[in-house]
């Protein structure tokens, strides 16, 4: 085992160097793109992160809602750099009621004994049923543990009602192009990303931003995907900086993935978006969100149903043909 660790040490065997998306990952809160929202002076997520115990109260715990990939998991990360603190971190995936308690009951120790706060983050919480999300109670009601849970589902419908009216709901807005534009250009200069070893021109960072659909995780696959590709095809013994051509970020990706769940809040969304389209007489806004919906593979008896409905309820006796062609 010595033997291995010094190999480690000193080089001669390599560690996976981790993802680019990781190592390009915040330390701060004034390094995250993305979220002004949430992070005015004084807000929940500046005490959490920068002001462990000061002000009337102890910092709250939060729960942040939001798609994949705009910076649930990077906040709590940046909670966690947050000085005279513990930071715990569990997946609902995997995690189960004894391991919560054992959080919990090791939480009140190090109050009571070191003056320690534990801040608990709790990915993808919605997959806790609710007699797990029950056992957080006790911890979140006396502030054992600051919990910050992160969830990609509605939390009105995924999160029950008292471990909701015990946290401060945060709703994180998606990326703009711009801000994805930024996080790549930091990517390619920064010493943690490419450092300067790759150039990647505007029209290849639009083609990646679009190809990204506004998830920062995604947009930096892609664009350490397209690097390799660049940096292979350029030969054996390259000579930095290589330029990402169109080609490579193809290669890449080909194809913009469209974020969709047959289940949760973009299935509700998007067929309610198509039936006011259709309702406000907007055909193009029609036609896209048909599009979108077939695109990931929706079920066309769904979207027949509603047309049938929306030809009787909001057409009606306007066109008396429309319910028959609908059917």
């Amino acid at each position: 085992m010595n033997d291995l660790l010094d190999a480690l040490d000193d080089g001669s065997i390599k560690r996976p160097r981790p993802p680019l998306a990781v190592r390009m990952r915040p330390k701060t809160l004034d390094e995250l793109v993305g979220q002004g929202h949430l992070l005015g002076p004084g807000s929940p997520l500046r005490q959490l992160a920068e002001h462990p115990e000061t002000g009337l109260a102890g910092p709250a715990s939060v729960i942040l809602y939001g798609p994949p990939g705009i910076g649930k998991t990077t906040i709590a990360h940046v909670i966690a750099r947050a000085t005279d603190r513990k930071f715990v971190e569990l997946s609902a995936i995997t995690a189960g009621v004894k391991d919560v308690r054992r959080v919990i009951e090791q939480a009140k120790d190090d109050r009571d004994l070191r003056g320690v706060t534990t801040v608990l983050f709790l990915d993808e919480i919605h997959r806790f049923n609710k007699a797990q999300q029950d056992a957080l109670l006790p911890g979140v009601e006396n502030r054992v543990v600051v919990l910050v849970a992160a969830t990609t589902e509605n939390p009105s419908f995924s999160v029950i009602s008292p471990l909701l009216s015990r946290s401060l709901l945060l709703t994180l807005r998606p990326l703009t192009d711009g801000d994805l534009a930024q996080l790549l250009d930091r990517a390619v200069l920064d010493e943690r990303g490419f450092d300067a070893q790759v150039v990647l021109p505007e029209a290849q960072r639009d083609a990646i931003v679009r190809l990204a659909q506004g998830d920062a995780r995604r947009s930096l696959t892609v664009l350490e995907a397209a690097g390799a590709v660049a940096w292979n095809a350029a030969g054996t013994k390259p000579e930095p900086p290589i330029e990402i051509l169109d080609e490579h970020v193809q290669l890449a990706m080909d194809q913009a993935v469209q974020r969709y769940d047959k289940d949760g809040d973009q299935h509700y969304d998007i067929i309610s978006a198509f039936i006011k389209s259709i309702r406000g007489s907007d055909v193009d806004a029609a036609l896209h969100y048909l599009a979108r919906m077939l695109s990931a593979g929706e079920d066309p008896r769904f979207i027949a149903r509603r047309l049938m409905i929306s030809a009787s309820e909001d057409i009606g006796m306007a066109d008396s043909t429309a319910l028959p062609l609908a059917v």
